[in-house]
Order: structure tokens, then C-alpha cells, then sequence
């Protein structure tokens, strides 16, 4: 991402850019940031945009051969066309013949680093992957949106904030901006106001459940499954959720058992520092034998939904009773 950075400041660009990965922001980021450099506007003659699988490649080779008209540069962005991921001889060679003048830029969800596209653009061009940002750099983004705004948190409502929102860029934004908002001419937004605006994703949803039938609330468990379902959320999707959520904390007992830190548990999970925290605490709640039975109880749903025994909601309704007996 830096090396972007550089290109755009030094205004040396590779012919080709190849977007990819999980962290949708990031890449909407930088590809707003290319355009802004490369054309203004109201410069449609020297841009063109072609998004899904039915792009007219040939429709591109023409384009990207053609020197820009009045302009430096002439930008061509393919947005999941997949052609960044898989494609023919024939553009491959066409691509090879595009002017210097040309910057294309190819975004995709992931590719395959097999491909002979990928190694095309990785060799021909420049390549990046745009992975979930970490939590530290994502604190310091967000101190940095609420520095700019002259608000701020304490570190504790901050891992809240980061817990209950995930660290999804574009969620996280939009939760901030509404809590910005919401807290006016004050300085500090609090706990509190995370209570009263911010929507606790599902996953915490689940964490919450996964304490409540520790806890044998099955009032709360069915509540907490009743809301979800109020929300849109697939009984098949909780109950994955449910299984994610048992496995994690296997690992995290394994682990933790094997004299592993914090940091090297959320390492190997692939998961941040103060989630480890978090699902430390509730590990304590449940024996591993527990955590087994609940996992097998879940996959034993999950094929009597899958074969028509029983409804969805009705059978993870029925497992959660189960667990909170």
C-alpha cells in the first residue's frame, strides 16, 4: 500500500494494479485515490469502468492499446470481472501491447497466485493484497477519525467498541460517525453511549448466549436466539456461529493449557489480543468435555435439518433448550 502511495506522489505508475483481499475499504480506498490522481471528474474520455464476468475484453484491448486524449494518463478499472483471477491467451497477449499511457487496475475478491494472470500483473505491474487490518492499526484509525472530529475514547471503550462492532472498516466507520454524532458538543464518548447506539454484531450476540447457557438463563438463551432471528439472521447461520464459537474456545483452553500467552494464542487463532481475553474468560465457564458434547449435539442438528427430520428454527431452538437445562 505504500508503494501506491509513492506512485501517486512521485506520479510514476506501473501499467497494471491488482486489488484484492478481504478488507473492502482499504482497496475502495486506494482505488479512489489512483483515480483522483490519474483523471479529474469530469474526464470521461480518458476513463473506463467495467464491473462483473460479462466485460467485453476485447472492448478493454482496445482501450488500453488507445494513447489518452488531452491527459497524462488513461485509467481503466475492472471491478470484479475475473478477469484478474483467470483468463485466456488472447487478452494476455492483448495486455502485453498496452500503452504506457494506459494504467489498468483489476480488483477481485482473490485470486489464484498460480494463475499465469496473476503472475503477469505481479511481474508486469504491481499487486496487493488487502488484508484485515490488525487491531493495533486499527485503533490508532480510529483515534486518528475521532482526533479529526475532536472526540475520543479511553482504551477500555475502545476494545468494547472493537468487540461489539468487528473489524470490519466500513462498519466501523459508519458506528463512529454515528456515535460522533450522537455525543455532540462532548468531548468523550463512554460506554454508555456505545450501549445506547452501537449494534452488537452476531457474533457478540453469540458470545453472549454461549455465557447465558453456562449460566443455565434459558429465558436469555431464547431471547438472545428470538432477537437474532427478529434480525434477519438464518437458523443455520447461528448454529454455525455456535460451533465457531465452541471451537475457539476448544483451542483456546488447548492452548492456554500448553503455557501459551495471549499474544502467541492469538497468533496461531488468527484472531486479535483482546478477543483471546475475552474467550479466556469464558473458557473458564466450561469443561472440555463440555465444549465436545456441545459441538457434537450442533453437528447432529445440523444433519437432521440438512435431511429434512426436522425445521431449522424448531431444531436449533430445541438444541439451545438443551443446553441451557
Amino acid at each position: 500500500m505504500k508503494t501506491v502511495l509513492e506512485h501517486i506522489k512521485t506520479k510514476e505508475y506501473p501499467r497494471f494494479y491488482l486489488f484484492y483481499g478481504s478488507e473492502k475499504y482499504m482497496v475502495f480506498q486506494m482505488r479512489d485515490q489512483l483515480k483522483k490522481a490519474l483523471v479529474s471528474p469530469e474526464d470521461t474520455m480518458n476513463y473506463s469502468y467495467f464491473e462483473g464476468k460479462k466485460a467485453d475484453t476485447a472492448e478493454i484491448a482496445e482501450l488500453a492499446k488507445t494513447m489518452p486524449f488531452f491527459n497524462d494518463h488513461r485509467l481503466i478499472l475492472l471491478d470484479q470481472t475475473g478477469l484478474g483471477k483467470k483468463t485466456d491467451e488472447e487478452f494476455l497477449d492483448q495486455l502485453k501491447e498496452c500503452a504506457d499511457t494506459t494504467v489498468m487496475i483489476f480488483i477481485e475478491d482473490d485470486v489464484d497466485k498460480r494463475s499465469k494472470i496473476y503472475k503477469f500483473l505481479k511481474k508486469e505491474g504491481h499487486v496487493v493484497d488487502f488484508e484485515p487490518v490488525k487491531d493495533q492499526e486499527l485503533s490508532r484509525w480510529i483515534a486518528s477519525l475521532l482526533k479529526g472530529n475532536g472526540k475520543q475514547m479511553s482504551s477500555p471503550v475502545l476494545r468494547d467498541f472493537l468487540y461489539r462492532c468487528g473489524s470490519d472498516m466500513f462498519t466501523l466507520k459508519n458506528e463512529l460517525e454515528k456515535l460522533i454524532s450522537y455525543t455532540g458538543d462532548r468531548s468523550e464518548i463512554t460506554a454508555a453511549d456505545l450501549n445506547v447506539l452501537t449494534t452488537a454484531q452476531t457474533t457478540n450476540q453469540i458470545f453472549v448466549m454461549l455465557e447465558a447457557i453456562a449460566k443455565k438463563q434459558r429465558e436469555k438463551v431464547l431471547t438472545l436466539y428470538y432477537d437474532l432471528i427478529e434480525l434477519k439472521e438464518s437458523p443455520f447461520g447461528i448454529l454455525a456461529l455456535l460451533i465457531r464459537q465452541c471451537n475457539q474456545l476448544i483451542q483456546v483452553k488447548d492452548l492456554s493449557g500448553l503455557g501459551k500467552n495471549n499474544g502467541a494464542i492469538a497468533k496461531a487463532m488468527k484472531v486479535p489480543p483482546f478477543v483471546v481475553g475475552k474467550l479466556l474468560d469464558q473458557s473458564k465457564l466450561f469443561s472440555m468435555t463440555a465444549l465436545y458434547e456441545m459441538v457434537e449435539a450442533c453437528a447432529r442438528t445440523d444433519e437432521q435439518i440438512k435431511s429434512g427430520r426436522i425445521g431449522d428454527r424448531v431444531g436449533v431452538e430445541l438444541l439451545l433448550v438443551e443446553f441451557s437445562r
